[in-house]
C-alpha cells in the first residue's frame, strides 16, 4: 500500500499560502494610515474654518465699537483672518492640517475668499456712517464660512467611511488568512505527520510493505524516503529472519554435535590401555559420528610400505581377510595423498577391477582421512559409503581433528611403552649395578679363596686348609648378610617430597638387623630434593652402614642431616676405625669406592674422617663437584654427646 505527500517544500508552500494575505494586509494598513491623516489634517481644517466663523463675528463687533481701542485692535483680526485663510489654502503638515480638497470644497473656500474681500471693502477699508448692514452682512459671510466648513464635514463623512471599510477588509484580510494558514497547515504539516503515523502504525502491527509515496523534495518528503528505506529494511530482516534462525540453529546443532563427537573420542582415547582396543572402540566411534557403512582402520610400517589392518567395522569378512596387510600403491587405501589430506574415492568413477573387494561390497565411496603424528603419517581410517558422499569443510574438518586425537592417543601408548620399557631396562640396570657392587665383590673374593683351597688340597697343608676354610665361612656369611642387605635396601623407597622417611625407615632396619643403637638429627629446611637424588642419597647412607655392619665392630652409629647451606649427610660409628692412605678409596676398601663413585655419578663431594680406636665419618654433601678425602689423626666429629 503506498500513500502520497504533494510536491513542493514545506517553507515554499507555507510562503505561497500567505503572501498574498500578508501583502493585503499591508496595503490596506497603509491606505488606512493615509486616511488617518486625512482625517486628522480634515478635523484640523474645521477647527480652523470654525475660528474663522468666530473671527467674522468679533471683526464686525470690533467695527460696530463706538470706542477707540475697537480701531486699534481691528488690524489685528484682520491679520488673524487672513492668516487662517493662508493656513487653510497652503495646509501645515505640522499640526497636521489639510483641507480635503474636492469640488465643492474648493467652491466654497472661493466663495469665502469673494465674501471677505467684498466684506473687507465695505466695512474695513471705509467705514460706512451707517451700520444698519452690517449684522445682514456678518450673517451672511458667516454663512458661507459654514457652508465651508459643511463641505469640509461631508468630505471628513466619505473619508470616514472609507477607513470603516479599510478596517472592515483589514478584519476579512486577517481572518482569510487566519482560515488559509489554518487550512494550508492541515494540507502541509499535520496531513504529511498523519500519514507518516498511520504508517508507523502499520509497521507496529507487522505490516512491513506499508510504504509512503515520495512524490515532492519538501521536507515530510525526506521523511517519506527515510520512512521507506527502514520500512523495507525492516522487511528484508524479518523476511529473511526465519531463514536465519534456521541455518543458526542448523549451525549450533552441528557444532554440538562436533563437540559431543570431539567430546566422546577424547573420552574413549582417555580410557584406552591398549592400541587394540584404542583402535577397535575409534572405528565403532568414528563410524557412528561419520554415519558410514564401514571403517578400516590401518597402521603403517616405519618404510611406509606395508599398511595393516589394526580395526575393522561394518566390513565384510572376506574383505578384511583380503586386505590385512595393503602394500603401498597396490589400492587407493594405501596411497597416501601428496598433501597428506582427507581423500575422497569415487568407486563408480574409477576403472572397473580397481577396488574389486569395494566394488563387490556394494560400496559406492571412500573417504580415506590420514593419521599424523609431528606432521609424520602413521596410517590412515577409510570410512566406506553405499551412496556417493563428499564431505563438508566442516566434516572434513571434524574428520581431521578425530583422526589428530587418535594419532596422539597412539603416540601416547607408544610412549608409555618405551617409558616402561626404560623404567625395567633402568632398574635391570641398577639391580645388576647392585649386584655387582656387592655380591659379585664378596663372589670374586669365595672364588680367590676356592683356588686357594684347591692349592692348599693338593698340598695337603691342613693349616692353610683350615685357615682358607674359615675365610671361605666369613665369606659367605657376608654375601649372606650381603643378599639380606640388598632385599632390605630395595624394599626402601624414598619419598617424593621428604626423604626423612626413607632414612628412618633405613635406619631402624639396620637396628633389626645388627643390634645396634642409631640415631637420627636433621637440621634446617631446605626444599625437598627429586626423587632420583634421593635413591642415590639412600644408596650411599645404605652402603656406609653396611661398611659399619660388616667393619666398625662399633656400638652406636648416628646419622646427621643438614639442609643449610647446602644438603649434606653425615654417617659416624664409634667402632675401632682405620687408618686412612692417601687415597682410601682403592681396591682394598670396595664400600668406599663405591660410595665414591655414587656420589662422583651425582656431582656431589665424598670425604671420609678416621683414625684407629676412634671410629669413622663418611659424609656426602650434596653441592660440590669434587671427590674429596681427608686421612687424619683426629676422631670422627662427636656429633651427640
Amino acid at each position: 500500500m503506498t500513500v502520497t505527500i504533494s510536491r513542493l517544500s514545506l517553507s515554499h508552500k507555507l510562503a505561497l499560502a500567505v503572501s498574498p494575505f500578508l501583502l493585503l494586509a499591508l496595503m490596506s494598513m497603509v491606505v488606512t494610515l493615509w486616511v488617518s491623516w486625512q482625517l486628522n489634517g480634515g478635523a484640523a481644517a474645521v477647527n480652523e474654518a470654525g475660528r474663522m466663523r468666530m473671527q467674522a463675528y468679533r471683526i464686525a463687533l470690533t467695527v460696530a465699537s463706538t470706542t477707540g481701542a475697537g480701531d486699534q485692535e481691528l488690524p489685528a483680526h484682520i491679520d488673524n483672518f487672513n492668516q487662517s485663510l493662508t493656513l487653510l489654502r497652503r495646509g501645515d503638515s505640522a499640526r497636521p492640517l489639510q483641507v480635503p480638497w474636492d469640488s465643492t470644497v474648493q467652491q466654497r473656500f472661493a466663495d469665502v475668499e469673494r465674501d471677505w474681500i467684498q466684506f473687507r471693502a465695505n466695512w474695513l477699508e471705509h467705514r460706512p456712517v451707517s451700520l444698519e448692514r452690517l449684522t445682514p452682512d456678518t450673517v451672511d459671510f458667516a454663512a458661507d464660512i459654514d457652508l465651508l466648513v459643511n463641505s469640509i464635514e461631508s468630505n471628513m463623512a466619505g473619508w470616514t467611511s472609507t477607513l470603516r471599510l479599510l478596517q472592515i477588509g483589514v478584519l476579512i484580510v486577517a481572518l482569510l488568512g487566519a482560515v488559509t494558514l489554518l487550512i494550508a497547515g492541515y494540507l502541509f504539516v499535520l496531513e504529511p505527520v498523519n500519514l507518516l503515523k498511520q504508517a508507523i502504525g502499520k509497521i507496529q502491527d507487522g505490516d512491513f510493505a506499508f510504504r509512503v509515496a515520495r512524490v515532492g523534495n519538501d521536507e515530510f518528503g525526506t521523511l517519506a524516503e527515510g520512512f521507506n528505506g527502514m520500512a523495507a529494511h525492516l522487511q528484508s530482516l524479518y523476511g529473511n529472519l526465519a531463514t536465519k534462525v534456521a541455518e543458526k540453529t542448523a549451525e549450533l546443532e552441528d557444532k554440538h554435535e562436533r563437540l559431543e563427537s570431539l567430546y566422546e573420542v577424547t573420552a574413549l582415547v582417555a580410557r584406552a590401555t591398549s592400541l587394540e582396543d584404542l583402535a577397535q572402540d575409534f572405528s565403532k566411534c568414528i563410524m557412528s559420528i561419520a554415519k558410514a557403512d564401514g571403517v578400516a582402520l590401518r597402521w603403517s610400517d616405519q618404510a611406509k610400505r606395508r599398511y595393516l589392518m589394526l580395526a575393522a567395522s561394518g566390513l565384510p569378512s572376506e574383505m578384511v581377510e583380503e586386505e590385512q596387510c595393503l602394500i603401498a600403491g597396490d589400492c587407493f587405501c594405501g596411497s597416501p595423498a601428496p598433501e597428506n589430506a582427507l581423500v575422497v574415492i569415487p568407486i563408480r568413477s574409477l576403472p572397473m577391477g580397481s577396488l574389486k573387494q569395494c566394488v563387490k561390497a556394494g560400496f559406492e565411496t571412500i573417504v580415506n582421512v590420514p593419521i599424523r603424528v609431528h606432521e609424520r603419517l602413521m596410517g590412515e581410517v577409510s570410512l566406506f559409503f553405499h551412496a556417493k558422499v563428499s564431505p563438508s569443510p566442516a566434516e572434513r574438518s571434524l574428520l581431521e581433528a578425530l583422526n589428530s586425537h587418535l594419532a596422539s592417543a597412539m603416540e601416547n601408548l607408544r610412549l608409555n611403552a618405551v617409558a616402561r620399557e626404560a623404567a625395567v631396562s633402568g632398574e635391570r640396570h641398577h639391580l645388576s649395578r647392585e649386584l655387582h657392587d656387592s655380591i659379585a665383590q664378596s663372589l670374586a673374593f669365595l672364588k680367590i679363596q676356592v683356588q686357594l683351597m684347591r692349592g692348599a688340597m693338593q698340598s695337603q697343608d691342613k693349616a692353610v686348609m683350615q685357615s682358607v676354610l674359615e675365610e671361605i665361612d666369613i665369606g659367605v656369611r657376608e654375601c649372606y648378610g650381603d643378599v639380606r642387605e640388598l632385599l632390605v635396601h630395595f624394599r626402601t623407597r624414598a619419598n617424593a617430597e621428604d626423604i626423612e622417611p626413607a632414612l628412618a625407615t633405613t635406619l631402624r632396619k639396620f637396628e633389626l638387623q645388627t643390634g645396634l643403637r642409631t640415631a637420627l638429627v636433621i637440621t634446617g629446611n631446605a626444599v625437598p630434593l627429586a626423587p632420583d637424588i634421593q635413591i642415590q642419597v639412600l644408596h650411599i647412607v645404605q652402603e656406609a652402614l653396611s661398611n659399619v655392619r660388616k667393619h666398625a665392630r662399633a656400638s652406636q652409629v648416628w646419622l646427621r642431616v643438614e639442609q643449610q647451606p647446602v644438603w649434606a649427610f653425615e654417617v659416624c660409628d664409634d667402632g675401632v676405625g682405620f687408618v686412612l692412605n692417601d687415597n682410601p678409596v682403592d681396591d682394598t676398601h670396595v664400600g668406599l669406592q663405591i660410595m665414591a663413585e655414587r656420589a662422583q655419578r651425582m656431582g656431589a663431594a665424598f670425604q671420609v674422617h678416621s683414625s684407629p680406636g676412634k671410629g669413622c665419618s663418611v659424609r656426602l654433601t650434596l653441592a660440590g663437584h669434587t671427590q674429596t678425602v681427608q686421612a687424619d689423626n683426629e676422631p670422627a666429629p662427636a656429633i651427640f654427646n
